[in-house]
């Protein structure tokens, strides 16, 4: 099930409306209708707040099924099978968009990856950040060669 119909079943069970959901979230009613409609995703700050409002687990809204490696990959569209062979290697992101420029001419390495969420760490400055990519954001995936 994708985090727009987990979101929106989840609302449902609570008993919320949107606009009530909006207003505990702090966002416009229509930002969770397109939540919901996967137009958008909500953003990573808000995800514990939003798991903690419908009474589900971030690993719910973000995980898809429990499926093995190997069913994923072997049934999955070329995609995801290049962004499973990307994972725990270095590589550079381009986005769609500017929101996530801090990742702009940034070396990455993927941690995780699970069809709809991209999880990368790298350095800024002296700190290592982790952050939570929706791969619909992404423009391209460039492999960093070792040593660089």
């Amino acid at each position: 099930m994708a985090i727009g119909s987990k979101i929106a079943s989840a609302r449902k069970a609570k008993n919320l409306t949107q606009e009530q959901l909006a207003e505990i979230m702090n966002v416009t009613r229509q930002s969770v209708s397109r939540w919901e409609s996967e137009q958008s995703y909500p953003e990573m700050d808000k995800i514990g707040f939003l798991a903690e409002a419908l009474g589900v687990s971030c690993d719910y809204l973000l995980r898809e099924e429990q499926e093995t490696a190997d069913t994923k990959t072997e049934s999955s569209n070329p995609v995801t099978r290049l962004l499973y062979a990307a994972k725990g290697k270095k590589v550079k992101l381009n986005f769609y968009d500017d929101s996530d420029a801090e990742l702009l001419n940034e070396t990455c390495v993927i941690t995780d990856f699970d069809g709809q969420w991209m999880s990368v760490e790298y350095n800024k400055g002296k700190k290592q950040k982790q952050k939570l990519i929706p791969i619909s954001s992404l423009m391209s995936v460039q492999y960093v060669k070792e040593g660089k």
